[in-house]
């Protein structure tokens, strides 16, 4: 299932991933991230029994950096609850349905459905379910907004086969230090993209708001220590760019004092020191006021 920018550069509700400028990539959900770190041109897709390549316009690059629901995995509609007031529990729909079709038309997905709901919107139609493997249909007028209130099951691992890699003591080692390598090099690609005119990296940078983002409202002790690793690597990076005032800095001084065999002068020295701290908070001033921005006036 894609957005309306997935849309936009050729990708369709149904497509199933292949590869990735020719790589497969076995994380379905590290494909957004894939395309946009190693700049992927052309997508290889199944569609409707063809293999089809959808090549990305350049110049969308800097939009998918900020679109993470870019693309998401489609899911049949079993309803899971409704909202309150809903329609469609009003008309007779209860937890546990299958949706399966509209009127005369077969839609087993949640996407489709909601969909085709809107070319119905102030009429009434069949909603045709399966309840306890009996197959029936329910009246429902739809209203205006073109939604029933009907909400579907999220759950993947009801409908899909989730693979669950575990390693043991002592191969978690290396593992752990490969994921680490892998985390870096990412992380030094985004860096990179940052400085893009044309890539307009910038525009994605956040502050406290989008760290606090990044953390699950609920406990999870595996995602915590995952995201306590990765700003633990960001800020280990982000402390060896040679940026005076940052341990960076100070190491870009020492080689010049190891090459030159002299000391910078104290007056250079306090100048950089300066510029260094200037630089620290304009970027911490820019990535809070991007975060401000994105949430209260985007």
């Amino acid at each position: 299932m894609v957005d309306s920018l997935g849309q936009e550069i050729g990708l369709r509700n149904g497509d199933k991933i292949i590869t990735l400028d020719g790589r497969e990539v076995e994380n379905f959900s590290k494909v957004p991230m894939e395309i946009i770190l190693n700049e992927v041109q052309t997508i290889q897709v199944e569609r409707e029994g063809q293999m089809v390549d959808v090549a990305i316009p350049q110049d969308k690059m800097s939009e998918l950096m900020q679109a993470p629901g870019l693309i998401s995995v489609r899911i049949p509609f079993h309803v899971a609850g409704f909202s309150k007031g809903s329609i469609g529990k009003e008309a007779g729909l209860e937890k546990g349905d299958i949706i399966v079709g509209l009127n005369d038309s077969s839609i087993i997905f949640f996407d489709a459905f909601k969909t085709a709901l809107q070319d119905f919107k102030g009429e009434e139609v069949n909603v045709n379910v399966f309840r306890n493997d009996e197959p029936m249909s329910i009246a429902v007028t739809v209203p205006e907004e073109g939604l029933l209130g009907v909400a579907p099951n999220g759950n993947l691992t009801e409908f899909f086969e989730l693979e669950e890699i575990k390693y043991g003591f002592f191969e978690s080692f290396p593992k752990g230090i490969e994921k680490a390598g892998t985390t870096l090099v990412n992380y030094v690609k985004q860096l990179k993209l940052l400085f893009s005119p044309k890539n307009k990296g910038y525009e994605s940078l956040g502050g406290f708001l989008t760290i606090g983002s990044i953390f699950s409202t609920s406990w999870d002790w595996h995602h915590f220590w995952n995201i306590t690793a990765f700003l633990s690597i960001l800020l280990a990076v982000m402390n060896i760019l040679p940026i005076p005032a940052l341990d960076g800095g100070h190491v870009m001084f020492l080689l010049y004092e190891m090459i030159t065999g002299r000391q910078p002068h104290e007056k250079v020295m306090e100048v950089a020191q300066v510029v260094g701290m200037v630089l620290l908070f304009s970027l911490l001033l820019f990535a809070n006021g991007n975060d401000i921005y994105k949430h209260f006036f985007k």
